[in-house]
């Protein structure tokens, strides 16, 4: 029962990430914290998710002309392998609670102030250097704690004037993508197993990210989804926080 009811909110959570272009790793991780599940199932599930869920995103997205491929690779050059290496890297339990406890609050205020329909006045090109730089920095916690890094790129690109905000949804879409695959690769050179409800979760998942994604690459959406989603991730994230 725990199992199908986990299924529902990853379905939940995919329809809601994938609609502005999110793999949806935190939703997944503040689900999973929810039933207290251990750190070796909340990272290699939440990247499988994340790899099944974004990449339906990025097609749809592209599909929709939102995706700047110019200015993904900036970022992704640089992720791609600290992604791996943070994939590849076991954080202690008592480590990796609150570390992904502060990246769900992050998330629940990144959700929870989003105007959603602030677009930059002029759009600037990245510096390169910097965006590799940054691209690192993100790739690496991507890969320490199962997040695909979308919820830390998208608003970066909107702030400092990079991408408009559908270009920066397809652009999310394919770096959480790229991110994830990575990180799960470094998981499994060095455990090589998988949780075995998997199958289950993949599929509600696949399920909840095609809907999703059909709808947010034609209208970026929901703010009251988006508040609500945002009480579930403090949630979440205190809960690994204090426990």
């Amino acid at each position: 029962m725990s199992e199908l009811l986990l299924a529902g909110l990853i379905f939940v959570a995919a329809i809601l990430y994938s609609a502005v272009g999110h793999g949806g790793a935190s939703g997944y991780l503040a689900a999973m914290a929810l039933f207290s599940m251990a750190p070796a199932v909340m990272k290699p599930t939440a990247l499988v998710l994340n790899i099944i869920v974004a990449a339906i995103a990025t097609t749809k997205f592209y599909r929709a002309g939102c995706f700047d491929r110019a200015l993904f690779w900036q970022f992704a050059l640089g992720s791609i392998p600290c992604a791996f290496l943070g994939g590849s890297v076991a954080i202690p339990t008592q480590l990796y609670k609150p570390i992904v406890g502060l990246v769900l609050l992050y998330a629940a205020v990144r959700l929870g102030l989003s105007k959603g329909s602030s677009q930059p006045q002029q759009l600037h090109s990245a510096p390169i250097g910097l965006a590799i730089g940054l691209g690192m920095a993100i790739g690496l916690l991507s890969g320490l704690t199962g997040v695909g890094g979308g919820i830390f790129l998208s608003p970066l690109l909107l702030l400092m004037g990079w991408a408009t905000i559908k270009q920066s949804a397809g652009v999310s879409a394919a770096f959480i993508l790229v991110n994830s695959i990575a990180g799960l690769l470094g998981y499994l050179t060095k455990f090589p197993t998988l949780p075995s409800s998997l199958w289950l979760w993949s599929l509600a998942a696949a399920a909840g990210g095609w809907i999703g994604a059909e709808y947010g690459s034609k209208r970026i959406g929901s703010k009251l989804l988006q508040r609500l989603l945002a009480v579930v991730l403090v949630i979440a994230g205190m809960k690994l926080i204090l426990t």
